[in-house]
C-alpha cells in the first residue's frame, strides 16, 4: 500500500484497562497476532526468548515494555503499539491494572477515544474494575466495551457471563455510563477476538474487532477552536517570535488572534520555520513560531485563539481531580496549578465531596487522601484562560504540583461560574477623566458624613432587602444621606436587558458596583441588597468604590454578610423561588443550581438566623455610626 493511502487511513486510540492479572497484555498480544499486525519475526523472536529462558510462551510478552515486567509478571508502563483492521488503524494503550501504578493508567487513558475494560470470568468484578470505570468517566472516555475474559475458567457458561454483565452494567449505570458492548472472550485461545467462538455459540453479538470497528472516533483536534499556548518568546533581529505547540484548531497568516488573559489582539504576520520552507497555515499538534503585525508584550502561559471562539476567563472553577500524593490535599492549602504552559498559585477554596469508587458513595471532608477522587473548587489570584473539558479536552485538564512533583490531575467544569472576560475588558477609548469642581471633602462637610457603599450580600431569603429598607429609614431619621439599590428595582430598569445566566448575573453586579460608586462619590451612603454570589464580582465592586475613599477613612466599601444557611432560607422562601428552582422552573438559581461564595473577610456579619430584624438593624446602625463619623 502506498504511503499516501496509509496516511489517509483513519486512526483511533484505544486504552485497555482492568484489574491486574485479568489478561490485558495477553489480549493485546493475541489481537495483534490474529489481525496480522505483528512485525515480521516478532512472534518467532518471543518464542525463542521463552525457550532460552526455559519458560512457557506468553502472549503478554508481545506487549510488555520492560524487562522488570517479565520478571514480576505485571505491566507497569503504559505501552503503545499500533495495529490495523480492514477499516482503520489503531493505537492500543495497555494501561497498568496494579493500584500502585494508577498514575500510569490515568496517563494512558487521558488521550483515548474508547476503552476496553477486562474482567476475569473466574474472579469476577474487582475493586480496580470499578475504580478504572470511574476514572474513565472522569477523563471523559464515553465509548466502553466490556470484555469478560477467561471464559474457559467458567466452562464457557452463559449464566456466568450474564451474571457479570448484569452486575457491571448496574455499576456503570450509577456512573451515567452505558457500555457499548459486553463481549465474552478467551483471549489466550482467540475466542471472539477476530473469529467467532464455536465454544460460545449462545453469544450472538459482535467479535472484539467488529466492536472496535463500530466505534466512532472523536472529532479531530484540528476541528476544535484554536488554542495555542505560548511556550516562549524569541527575539531575532527586529522580530519577536511567539513559539508554542498548537493544542487544538488551526491558524493561518492574516488571522486575527486574541491573547488570553491579557486580551490583546494582533494579526499573524508570518509563520516561521527552522531549516524548512515557510508555511501559510498550521493545525493541532504542530509546533510553530509566529510573528505579529504589531509589537505586543505577550508572556509565556498566554493562550492565543481566534477572537470569535475564545476560551473562558475566570479565576475560579470547579474541578474533578484524582489525588496521587502521599500527603493529603488540604482545604485552604495553596498548590501550583499547571494549565498548558501556565503555572500559577491556586487555593483549594472548598472540597465539595469525596467519592468512594468502590461503593459510589460520596462524603464531605477537609482532606483528600491518596488515590481519592474529589470535586473541589480552585481559586487563583490570577485570571486564567481555560475551557470546560467537554468543550476542549486539551485546555480542559490541569495538573496540581508542589513545584517539583505532580500531586493531582483533573478536569475543569465551569458550571455556575461566569466568563469574566467582558467584565475586565475595557472597550471604550479616547476617554479623559474630568475632575469635579466639588471635592469629596467638601461633600462630606456639607452632608455631615462621607459617602460610601454598604454592600449587603447573602442567599435569597436571608433578609437582605428587609434589613436594607429598615436600615435606610433609620439612617435617614438620624440625618444621613442614604439610598437603597435593591435587586428587584434595579432589574426593572438598569439591568432590564439581562437574564439570570452566570454571565448576566456578573454583568448585573458590575453595573450595580459602578452605580454604587457614583452614589458614594456624590457623598451619599448607598445600601445595596443583592445576592451577588461571586466573590470576584464583589471584589470588582470594592475596587470601583475605593477611589472615592474619604480622607481619614479606612475604606469606602463595607461588605456586610447577611448570614443564613440554605435550609433556613429555603424554609422562609418569601417569593417561592426555591420551590420553583427545585422543580426545574428556574435554572441556575443560587444555592440550588449555582454556587454562592460566602465572603471570606466581611466588614460586618449580620446573622438573621439568630437576630431579629430590629436587632439586625440596630447592629448595622452602630456599625455605620462608628465608621461614618459626622464631620
Amino acid at each position: 500500500m502506498s504511503t499516501e493511502l496509509q496516511n489517509a487511513r483513519e486512526l483511533m486510540r484505544i486504552v485497555i484497562v482492568g484489574h491486574v492479572d485479568h489478561g490485558k497484555s495477553t489480549l493485546v498480544g493475541r489481537l495483534f497476532h490474529d489481525t496480522g499486525s505483528l512485525p515480521e519475526g516478532k512472534f518467532e523472536a518471543i518464542k525463542a526468548m521463552c525457550e532460552r529462558r526455559g519458560m512457557p510462551f506468553e502472549w503478554a510478552f508481545l506487549m510488555d515494555a520492560f524487562q522488570s515486567e517479565r520478571d514480576q509478571g505485571i505491566t507497569i508502563d503504559t505501552a503503545q503499539i499500533w495495529f490495523r483492521t480492514k477499516m482503520r488503524d489503531y493505537t492500543i494503550i495497555d494501561a497498568p491494572g496494579h493500584r500502585e501504578f494508577i498514575k500510569n493508567m490515568i496517563t494512558g487513558a487521558s488521550s483515548a477515544e474508547a476503552a476496553l475494560m477486562l474482567i476475569d470470568a473466574g474472579q469476577g468484578i474487582q475493586q480496580q474494575s470499578r475504580l478504572h470505570a470511574f476514572l474513565l468517566n472522569l477523563l471523559g472516555v464515553k465509548q466502553i466495551a466490556v470484555l469478560v475474559n477467561k471464559m474457559d475458567l467458567a466452562d464457557f457458561r452463559e449464566e456466568r457471563f450474564a451474571e457479570i454483565a448484569r452486575e457491571y452494567s448496574g455499576y456503570l449505570a450509577s456512573l451515567g455510563i452505558t457500555a457499548n458492548y459486553i463481549i465474552p472472550i478467551a483471549a489466550r485461545d482467540g475466542d471472539n477476538i477476530v473469529n467467532r467462538s464455536a465454544r460460545m455459540s449462545w453469544y450472538q453479538g459482535p467479535t472484539l474487532v467488529e466492536a472496535l470497528d463500530s466505534s466512532k472516533p472523536t472529532a479531530p483536534l484540528s476541528a476544535l477552536p484554536l488554542r495555542l499556548p505560548i511556550q516562549d518568546i524569541y527575539k531575532f533581529d527586529d522580530r519577536r517570535i511567539l513559539a508554542g505547540r498548537i493544542a487544538s484548531g488551526s491558524l493561518s497568516v492574516g488571522d486575527t488572534l486574541l491573547f488570553s488573559p491579557s486580551n490583546k489582539t494582533a494579526k499573524i504576520a508570518s509563520i516561521e520555520a527552522w531549516s524548512a520552507p515557510a508555511r501559510n497555515s498550521a493545525e493541532a499538534g504542530r509546533s510553530v513560531g509566529i510573528t505579529l503585525d504589531e509589537q505586543l508584550f505577550i508572556e509565556r502561559g498566554e493562550i492565543a485563539s481566534h477572537v470569535e471562539a475564545a476560551p473562558v476567563e475566570t479565576n475560579v472553577f470547579r474541578a474533578k481531580l484524582f489525588w496521587l500524593a502521599k500527603t493529603p490535599l488540604q482545604l485552604g492549602q495553596n498548590y501550583r496549578l499547571r494549565l498548558q504552559t501556565r503555572d500559577v498559585t491556586a487555593l483549594v477554596e472548598s472540597i465539595e465531596c469525596i467519592y468512594d469508587p468502590e461503593t459510589f458513595t460520596s462524603r464531605a471532608g477537609d482532606a483528600v487522601e491518596r488515590n481519592d477522587i474529589a470535586e473541589v473548587v480552585l481559586r487563583s489570584p490570577a485570571l486564567l484562560a481555560l475551557d470546560p473539558v467537554e468543550a476542549n479536552p486539551k485546555t480542559g485538564r490541569f495538573v496540581l504540583s508542589d513545584g517539583r512533583n505532580i500531586l493531582a490531575g483533573g478536569t475543569i467544569s465551569l458550571d455556575g461560574y461566569p466568563d469574566q472576560r467582558r467584565l475586565v475588558t475595557v472597550r471604550s477609548s479616547n476617554l479623559t477623566e474630568v475632575a469635579h469642581g466639588v471635592t469629596t471633602a467638601q461633600r462630606a462637610l456639607r452632608n455631615g458624613h462621607p459617602g460610601g457603599v454598604l454592600w449587603l450580600t447573602g442567599l435569597s431569603g436571608a433578609g437582605k432587602s428587609t434589613v436594607a429598607m429598615a436600615l435606610e429609614q433609620e439612617l435617614f431619621r438620624r440625618g444621613f444621606h442614604v439610598f437603597v439599590l435593591d435587586g428587584d428595582n434595579v432589574r426593572r430598569g438598569l439591568s432590564a436587558n439581562l437574564g439570570f445566566s452566570p454571565e448576566d448575573r456578573a454583568e448585573n453586579i458590575r453595573r450595580i458596583g459602578e452605580v454604587a460608586a457614583l452614589f458614594a462619590e456624590s457623598g451619599q451612603i448607598v445600601i445595596t441588597a443583592f445576592i451577588s454570589p461571586y466573590r470576584s464580582d464583589r471584589d470588582r465592586a470594592r475596587k470601583a468604590a475605593m477611589h472615592v475613599q474619604a480622607e481619614g477613612s479606612t475604606t469606602s466599601f463595607h461588605e456586610i454578610y447577611v448570614k443564613a444557611d440554605l435550609a433556613t432560607c429555603e424554609g422562609r422562601d418569601p417569593k417561592g423561588l426555591y420551590q420553583k428552582a427545585r422543580t426545574g422552573k428556574i435554572a441556575d438559581f443560587t444555592g440550588i443550581g449555582a454556587p454562592y461564595e460566602a465572603p471570606a473577610a466581611p466588614e460586618l456579619v449580620i446573622d438573621t438566623q439568630i437576630l431579629s430584624i430590629a436587632d439586625a438593624v440596630a447592629l448595622a446602625v452602630r456599625y455605620v455610626e462608628s465608621h461614618f463619623r459626622k464631620v
